[in-house]
């Protein structure tokens, strides 16, 4: 009896998420591709997994060389880990509204510096006023 691995890959296929089982038993390969919609966290896609695995249809199997595997668990963990953080922020809709707080940012400083700016010349200007008005009579 062979082995069998089931490998899942979620991805953002422009506008919604997409899964990929791919299914590896005796040297074959099949695969089914699940729309997801909405960023799925990973409770809904363990969900969806356990309640339609059944249902998934994979495409015909493909001849493949597949290759013996074994990693460490903490480095195939730590490198999960690095690759789920090195996305950022999960939805195209979260991205965009910080780059909104970003650009709203940068132009709360110009504005507030050419007011800061503004106040101190017409301090300036009161001074110099009231320098003149000192010397005016004598």
């Amino acid at each position: 009896m062979g082995k069998i691995r089931l490998c899942l890959t979620v991805y953002f296929e422009e506008p919604f998420w997409v899964g990929v089982f791919e299914l590896t038993e005796n040297k074959k390969v099949s695969a089914s591709r699940v729309v997801f919609g909405a960023e799925p966290k990973d409770y809904e896609v363990y969900e969806y997994f356990l309640r339609n695995y059944q249902g998934l249809k994979f495409s015909p199997a493909v001849k493949t060389a597949v290759k013996e595997i074994s990693k460490n668990p903490k480095r195939v963990q730590r490198e999960a880990r690095k690759q789920t953080s090195a996305t950022g922020i999960g939805t195209k809709s979260q991205q965009a509204i910080k780059l909104q707080q970003e650009e709203n940012k940068l132009s709360r400083k110009v504005r507030s510096r050419e007011q800061k700016e503004a106040e101190e010349r017409r301090e300036f200007e009161l001074k110099q006023l009231k320098k003149k008005e000192k010397h005016r009579g004598h």
